[in-house]
């Protein structure tokens, strides 16, 4: 594995304005990965941010005020788009995490799960490689927020492009594959 680039980061963001309704985006990487070049991106870290905004000013308030009660919220990036939040276990989670904000204390705890997974190759250094072209981010509350406020997560990816050998590459795809089905 050889790196093409320095580090760059992308970025994408939901906003959920309705309680245990998932939203998603999709986080185009066919300007990075190349088949024929077999190469890829390599995801070193991912950081989920969550904010709420006052729509009628349009700035950034407080999770107590746009939230106005307990509430979680979960969100995913993935490499195969599954429609749906999902298990731990599936092979497309590239990482995932929870927020929980309590509102009787004002107090909120963020968590990932995976940050990002390991489960790929040695080669991979403790990152994901992705070969697929794009990414899924998904996200969902169990609060709507208060009128007038919306809750938005942004997904932040700390990533390279690096080439791989042909077995690498051949590895990663038929893992994909398989994981697809």
């Amino acid at each position: 594995m050889a790196a093409k680039t320095s580090v760059f980061y992308l970025t994408e963001r939901v906003t959920l304005t309705t309680a245990n309704a998932a939203v998603s985006d999709t986080i185009d990487l066919g300007a990075y990965v190349d088949v024929a070049d077999r190469q890829g991106i390599l995801v070193h870290e991912v950081d989920f941010i969550t904010q709420a905004e006052d729509t009628a000013t349009s700035s950034v308030t407080t999770l107590a005020t746009a939230l106005g009660g307990n509430t979680d919220v979960q969100f995913q990036l993935t490499d195969l788009n599954r429609g749906k939040m999902v298990f731990a276990d599936d092979r497309a989670l590239v990482s995932s995490g929870v927020l929980h904000f309590g509102d009787t204390n004002n107090t909120a705890d963020h968590s990932s799960d995976l940050y990002p997974d390991n489960f790929g190759p040695t080669s991979a250094q403790g990152g994901r490689i992705i070969i697929n072209d794009q990414m899924y981010f998904r996200a969902v509350a169990s609060r709507t927020p208060v009128t007038g406020n919306t809750l938005s997560v942004v997904v932040r990816i700390k990533a390279s492009v690096i080439s791989l050998s042909q077995k690498d590459f051949m590895a990663i795809a038929l893992q994909s594959t398989a994981a697809d089905n």
